[in-house]
């Protein structure tokens, strides 16, 4: 039963939905997929047409909007709107630490989760669509992860789509997360870079922290062990609009006097559980690398294995010298499952997804360049989660898609623009522009 009630200048709608785990069995297990319909509260009645909204991940829920922010304003002056929480996510059938033990032990719940990506978002998405819009195609956004399931929806079921409109989520076709992960250190190198730029205090804050997570044993409030790798992971603010300056208030006032001498405070130590716990979004980090898996090689801990390539991100020989302490960004790691309560028990898990060497394409290169849906995409310049080459030869590949790459935004445009990301794509999706 749907249930409707109101938010300032939008109607929104609870919708729930039955869908197969493995669509390629149709007729076995199925699990629960849950989306909010939001209408403008001044065209309930209208008969509008639709844009599903593919949130960024992999493992993140839909946003939970107040009213009509960000992009959705402008959404709503044309569109009904879904929000759709991926599977595993938000409130469809949940996947994490609690639920998972459900399957059986780690390689039942490894096989389970490899029915978690893109391909398995889309084919959900073309289960649906005919119960919302009564079977007639409807737009996308996809953001980031979001972009990556677009362009495998392109790929995979083009005839669902009336319009794909792609911000910061153009994907390699057919890199493997080595490649991926190779790209991104350079670039969260400039963006470290262009923060102590900025803040050149910092450096020394930084400096000082790592120094101490090294001689002691740092255990947050939520069981969370914070080790300097860990400290070294808030780098992933970095490639927000805002990133840049919440790092720099988090860092300024880290430590605290007690009478045992300088420790690093409660205020900061609860803030930085905040951004390091994977408890809400535990996806995230088992299937993050699977996203770039569509081969035999498995991924095997790409962005760990590479980093090593890249000293300059080792903490202890930044700090031996006078090399400012780096930052990282949007990585998976295995000390994560040993750090974080909320990844301890999947850790197995996690390896065996690791190691698992039967991962299917996701994209269709030779659909996509025969496309002929009406397709745009932001990609913003030197964004630090999706790199910018990769995502200019996939636009190349995408028949008829047009591209708007811009240095005005950072990987959150969509949100930090307002209006203005979405009605820039709608205006070259629909050659206004």
């Amino acid at each position: 039963m749907s249930v409707s009630y109101r938010q300032p200048g939008v109607v929104l709608t609870d919708r729930r939905f039955t869908v197969p785990l493995d669509h390629a069995d149709p007729g076995g297990e199925t699990i629960e997929l849950y989306a909010r319909e939001a209408v403008a509260s001044d065209k309930t009645d209208r008969d509008l047409p639709w844009l599903v909204y593919l949130q960024g991940g992999p493992g993140f829920g839909a946003n939970r909007f107040i009213g009509r922010p960000a992009w959705l304003g402008r959404a709503l002056k044309e569109y009904r709107v879904l929000l759709l929480d991926q599977r595993g996510t938000g409130a469809s059938t949940p996947a994490n630490r609690q639920t998972l033990p459900l399957r059986g032990g780690p390689a039942e719940q490894a096989d389970y989760l490899t029915h978690f990506r893109a391909d398995s978002i889309v084919r959900d998405c073309e289960t649906i669509r005919p119960q919302v819009t009564g079977g007639a195609p409807w737009a996308v956004l996809g953001q980031s992860f979001g972009g990556f399931c677009t362009v495998a929806y392109l790929s995979l079921a083009p005839e669902g789509l009336s319009t794909a409109l792609i911000t910061g989520g153009l994907p390699s076709l057919d890199a493997h997360a080595d490649d991926v992960y190779r790209a991104a250190y350079p670039r969260i190198e400039r963006k470290v870079a262009a923060h102590y730029a900025r803040y050149p205090q910092d450096v020394e804050r930084a400096r000082r922290i790592a120094d101490h997570l090294l001689t002691h044993d740092v255990v947050l409030p939520n069981g969370y062990r914070l080790t300097v790798e860990a400290f070294q992971s808030l780098g992933i603010l970095l490639g927000g609009s805002e990133g840049s300056h919440r790092l720099h208030f988090l860092l300024e006032d880290a430590f605290v006097r007690t009478p045992r001498g300088h420790e690093l405070s409660d205020a900061f130590q609860e803030q930085a559980q905040a951004l390091l716990s994977y408890a809400g979004h535990p996806l995230y980090a088992l299937v993050h690398e699977a996203i770039y898996g569509q081969d035999a090689r498995p991924t095997n801990w790409s962005a760990e294995r590479v980093r090593a390539e890249f000293p300059r991100f080792d903490a202890a020989k930044a700090l031996a010298g006078d090399e400012p302490l780096l930052f990282t960004g949007e990585s998976v790691h295995p000390w994560m499952f040993d750090c974080d309560p909320a990844l301890r028990p999947l850790r197995e898990t996690a390896e065996l997804l690791a190691a698992r060497t039967d991962w299917t394409p996701l994209y269709d290169p030779a659909r996509l360049a025969a496309n002929e849906v009406p397709a745009a995409a932001a990609v913003y310049h030197d964004d630090m989660y999706v790199d910018t080459a990769h995502a200019l030869t996939t636009a190349r590949t995408i028949r008829g898609l047009r591209t708007w790459v811009t240095d005005e935004f950072e990987h959150d445009g969509v949100r930090a623009g307002g209006p203005r990301v979405l009605d820039r794509l709608l205006a070259l999706a629909r050659d206004e522009a």
